[in-house]
């Protein structure tokens, strides 16, 4: 069973950098079209194939990407 996972990105403080793009196995990230109050466009969640892997935060130069995974239920 694939771990399910959601990535929430601080848009404000994203410069664009792509380096999160590039490390995502599941290309869950995109740049947007849009820009943020400094002027880059900035990272977003485009698909729902998040496998809470990380890659994505571990490699943001800015800290600015939280990743979350379910919790794996026991069967008793």
């Amino acid at each position: 069973m694939a771990r399910k996972g959601d990535v929430v990105i601080n848009i404000e403080k994203c410069k664009g950098c792509e380096v999160c793009l590039t490390a995502c196995p599941n290309e869950v990230l995109a740049l947007s079209n849009e820009v943020n109050s400094k002027g880059y466009h900035y990272a977003m969640k485009v698909n729902a194939e998040c496998i809470g892997c990380a890659n994505c935060a571990v490699v943001c130069p800015d800290a600015v990407i939280t990743v979350y995974r379910e919790k794996p239920v026991k069967k008793v």
